[in-house]
């Protein structure tokens, strides 16, 4: 599947107390990046909602002045949900690689879940092999 890559820079208004970047704000960005991945998929944003985040583990701090890379991919597909996996790291300091998967449903006009009719692309690559499975098990 097509990969998708969001870039931001770490300012004041992005830190929590701690002078790191803050959780919500990282989620906020992560939440946004894999919607980008789900709806240049299905072409029509307005069907698409947020469901779950399924993982989303901070594992380093993140500082002001840093700029993280956002990347996102649709990994896996239901009869009406969307799964994609993301990665954040960092493009000048050291941060461990947060990572996590969101998953998304198509709903109609009125709210009401609505069959996609998409399928994944074949892949053959083993790591993304093996995050098509990790996606697979989330419920």
């Amino acid at each position: 599947m097509k990969e998708h890559y969001v870039s931001r820079l770490i300012k004041n208004e992005d830190l929590n107390h701690h002078g790191t970047l803050f959780a919500g704000r990282t989620a906020e960005w992560f939440v946004e990046a894999c919607f980008i991945a789900a709806a240049d998929l299905v072409k029509k944003p307005e069907s698409i909602v947020c469901l779950n985040i399924h993982g989303l583990i901070f594992k380093s701090p993140v500082k002001k002045g840093e700029i993280i890379r956002i990347k996102t991919k649709v990994v896996c597909l239901g009869n009406t949900r969307i799964v994609v996996y993301g990665t954040i790291e960092s493009e000048i300091g050291e941060i461990v690689p947060i990572e996590g998967f969101i998953t998304f449903i198509c709903v109609d006009e009125h709210g009401q879940k609505m069959p996609h009719g998409l399928c994944l692309d074949d892949c053959e690559d083993p790591e993304e092999m093996a995050v098509r499975e990790r996606a697979k098990r989330l419920v």
